[in-house]
């Protein structure tokens, strides 16, 4: 299987650089949705677990698979991620949900050192 594998530090001007790398990625036939899960992901590790997080994006599957599959992997294992329900005036607190309205499913796999935030689509 085809896979994207990035390492880089959890910055907000990490974030249109990764969709681009997932829009290469997944060639013109890619799930669009997989840009905003990135996004969403990046932006959970930096609002929870700080700017300059080193993180690992891998992104399998291509345009022509079936299913994408997107995850993130951060060096937290113990800070899970929780999926809030975000009033109409809150200026966050709506990932989760994005997350979990476009993708197939979600999860959070735990290891030893790190956590790895997944979603498939």
């Amino acid at each position: 299987m085809n896979a994207l594998t990035i390492r880089l530090l959890a910055v907000p001007q990490a974030a249109p650089l990764l969709r681009h790398a997932v829009r290469e990625h997944l060639g013109p036939n890619g799930h669009p949705d997989a840009e905003l899960c990135v996004s969403e992901l990046l932006a959970n590790v930096i609002t929870h677990l700080g700017a300059g997080t080193p993180v690992t994006l891998r992104v399998t599957g291509t345009g022509r698979a079936a299913r994408t599959r997107v995850e993130l992997t951060d060096p937290a294992p113990r800070a899970r991620p929780v999926r809030r329900e975000a009033a109409g005036t809150d200026e966050s607190g709506r990932g989760l949900a994005l997350l979990e309205a476009v993708a197939l499913r979600w999860g959070v796999t735990q290891g030893y050192r790190t956590k790895t935030v997944w979603c498939e689509l």
